[in-house]
């Protein structure tokens, strides 16, 4: 009898175990398994953190942010790669450059790279990001500055975008430029995620400044983030259970971007969130305009509704940011868009953000903007970060690979 309890208990243990770690991936998602067992890490990590906000223990946030800290490294000089601490403008730098001076005293390019997390979570400081930054050092001669921006909730909008755009004013300077040999002509902005879209903002924005002279040369954005107004798109309903970014904490992020009111994170999660004044830049974000046919399927538009009245969500919240894009790039007129450098965009199919980084794509190159755009088909969010062991994905290298070498030929 004992035998046979013991027989039970496994299999159920294991039945649970298979019940938990099994998600439906689709077929053409390399490494599947990989995946799924990955996934379920982040899924358990997830659900700690709604039972821990919901007894009142810790902040939601505070709990995810374990992902940062378990992959943290202590960035070093090594025999090819110089590293040093440094504050730009009061923000915390990470800059990393060839060990070995240029004797023929070439100027090198420039690379202003903005980690992912959804504003909330992330650190350049990771061990991927690390091993990013020291291949583009290595691969092209480059200096990266890896932002340390302020993280939400603790810091909520527009501290993210006002560090980087401090940061990359600060390296526009002549005595900067020249004390880390940069070329002025060859200074690119990028980010993943979250960081894709203050790269974006940034990128525009400079546009806009009448006292900047010194213009990028290009943007790199990596599966990003660039509206918040539908919540609902063909991505984010194809893939709202998919792995590593399900559209459930998106929306959160998104939400603690702004405020930690919850009524407005219930607002967004039933796409509920949008005023009169966001109500007038839909337009710009509408997925049947701007989604190639082949990516909207048999799905149908229709506009999020727009809520009046005096509820907390409209009256003293953060509804007035929505308009603002600094948050959501996506929602400027063409004639902001015409005068942007060069762009690379990476997008992935099982991603609820793939249809930020499409319209994005479309709309640029309507604005006569010279695009590359890289989707993987059996792409999901996050991939560039799964480079190290054990989570070294080999799509991950591959994206890695593919971003370093159009840099190479563009920048």
């Amino acid at each position: 009898i004992m035998r046979s309890k013991g027989a039970f208990v496994f299999v159920l243990l294991g039945a649970l175990t298979a019940y938990y770690v099994y998600s439906p991936i689709p077929n053409n998602i390399e490494e599947r398994w990989k995946l799924m067992l990955t996934d379920s890490f982040f899924r358990s990590l997830i659900h700690l953190a709604e039972l821990s906000e919901r007894m009142g223990l810790l902040h939601y946030m505070k709990v995810m942010m374990f992902i940062t800290i378990a992959e943290r490294v202590v960035p070093v000089s090594d025999e090819r790669v110089q590293v040093s601490d440094e504050n730009f403008d009061g923000v915390e730098v990470i800059v990393y450059q060839p060990s070995q001076q240029e004797e023929s005293g070439e100027l090198r390019r420039a690379i202003i790279y903005l980690h992912g997390g959804g504003w909330c979570l992330g650190s350049s400081r990771m061990g991927p990001y690390d091993l990013l930054a020291r291949h583009m050092v290595t691969e092209l001669n480059a200096v990266i500055v890896a932002v340390e921006y302020r993280l939400a909730p603790a810091y909520h909008f527009p501290a993210q975008f006002e560090d980087v755009y401090r940061v990359v004013k600060f390296i526009f300077r002549v005595d900067v430029l020249k004390g880390y040999h940069i070329n002025p002509e060859r200074i690119a902005v990028s980010g993943d995620s979250a960081g894709g879209n203050l790269a974006a903002a940034v990128a525009q924005q400079l546009q806009k400044d009448p006292e900047q002279h010194i213009q990028l040369k290009a943007q790199a954005l990596i599966y990003p983030v660039l509206q918040v107004l539908d919540l609902n798109t063909p991505s984010y309903q194809q893939n709202r259970h998919m792995p590593i970014l399900p559209r459930t904490l998106m929306v959160r992020f998104w939400s603690e971007y702004f405020t930690s009111d919850k009524s407005f994170l219930r607002a967004m999660m039933a796409n509920r969130h949008n005023n009169h004044e966001s109500a007038a830049l839909l337009k710009f974000v509408n997925w049947s305009s701007y989604l190639p046919d082949s990516y909207r399927q048999t799905y149908n538009y229709s506009a999020p509704p727009v809520v009046t009245g005096k509820s907390s969500v409209h009256s003293i919240g953060p509804h007035h940011l929505l308009a603002d894009p600094r948050a959501s790039p996506l929602l400027v007129p063409d004639t902001a868009l015409r005068l942007l450098p060069k762009a690379y965009v990476l997008t992935c199919e099982y991603d609820v953000l793939r249809d930020d980084g499409l319209m994005y794509v479309t709309r640029l190159r309507n604005a006569g903007v010279d695009v590359t755009h890289e989707h993987y088909p059996g792409g999901f969010h996050g991939a560039l970060m799964f480079i190290t062991w054990p989570t070294d994905f080999d799509i991950g290298h591959r994206m890695m690979d593919n971003f370093v070498s159009w840099l190479k030929q563009n920048l």
